[in-house]
């Protein structure tokens, strides 16, 4: 059996400063490095939770991770408290929404929100659900 310490995702995208700029100033994370020419490893210093950004065509890494990644069909799902109070600071952030504040049936209180490489970010609280 492997093992596993950690797990994030690594999006290859061609804006790692404005992506960098983003994350910090909207949701608190820190860059742990940054090589603006190669790669970002951001790490949110009060959950732990991680992610990494990859410049496309760079010539260390094998041909399937050189071409941009499609924001289509992918999403980062970052937990909340309150997901109506991050709506809320969202929007007085001026921030791009993909998807308002919305109440699920299964128990979800969530907006989607768009990082500046174009990838979509569901801002997700969930609910206690009777009968569960």
């Amino acid at each position: 059996m492997i093992e596993i310490d950690a797990m994030f995702p690594v999006m290859v995208t061609a804006n790692l400063e404005a992506v960098k700029a983003f994350y910090e100033s909207v949701f608190g994370f820190n860059a742990v490095f940054y090589d603006a020419e190669f790669y970002l490893h951001l790490v949110s210093p009060s959950s732990g939770v991680q992610l990494g950004f990859l410049m496309p065509e760079h010539s260390s890494q094998p041909d399937f991770l050189r071409p941009l990644m499609s924001p289509d069909g992918y999403v980062i799902s970052l937990e909340v408290k309150d997901a109506a109070h991050a709506y809320a600071e969202a929007q007085k952030m001026g921030l791009p929404m993909a998807m308002e504040l919305k109440e699920e049936v299964w128990g979800q209180v969530h907006f989607m929100l768009q990082d500046p490489a174009g990838f979509r970010i569901d801002v997700v609280q969930h609910l206690e659900v009777s009968g569960n």
